[in-house]
């Protein structure tokens, strides 16, 4: 039970930085968008029991890397529920989501016809270097090479983004 309670926090864990003019619908029409809601603040206790929940080798991953590596991604994008769209979208609930099906983000036509759902997989190759992996991106990030920092990272987005292990 501890357990569920801990995934349905981290479902609502709000961890963003806003840096760049929001993309999304309200922004377009000069409507202020709407702060997301505030979530209680999940402990690094619980951060872990969810990290341990996850496949390897996710699920021994350094939060503490995984937050510094998403210091180089929050300049473009958000990661809290119902957080701004960026420069990128809003990556809260990416896991499990097909690729360019957030309604409010203009996405380049090479991801709109990628056709995948996010998953750990397509986030370690895409990561890695997204233009070679998906030509036509409009996501100019050079990429992460080590792929200890892209595990990090992933095992981070997966917690702060409320992602469930299956």
């Amino acid at each position: 039970m501890r357990l569920a309670q801990i995934l349905a926090a981290a479902a609502i864990a709000t961890l963003a930085t806003a840096c760049s003019k929001p993309q999304d619908s309200a922004s377009s029409s000069g409507e202020t968008p709407a702060a997301a809601p505030a979530a209680p603040e999940l402990s690094d206790a619980d951060k872990q029991a969810i990290l341990a929940s996850y496949p390897a080798p996710y699920n021994t991953a350094d939060l503490a890397n995984g937050k510094s590596k998403f210091a180089l991604c929050q300049s473009c994008h958000t990661i809290a529920p119902g957080g701004a769209n960026m420069t990128g979208p809003n990556l809260h609930g990416v896991f499990g989501r097909k690729s360019a099906s957030n309604a409010t983000f203009k996405y380049s036509d090479a991801l709109k016809n990628a056709g995948w759902t996010w998953d750990a997989s397509h986030l370690d190759q895409w990561l890695e270097k997204p233009m070679t992996y998906l030509p036509g991106t409009k996501m100019s990030f050079a990429g992460l090479k080590e792929a200890k920092d892209r595990t990090d990272l992933i095992g981070y987005l997966m917690v702060e983004t409320g992602h469930k292990a299956q």
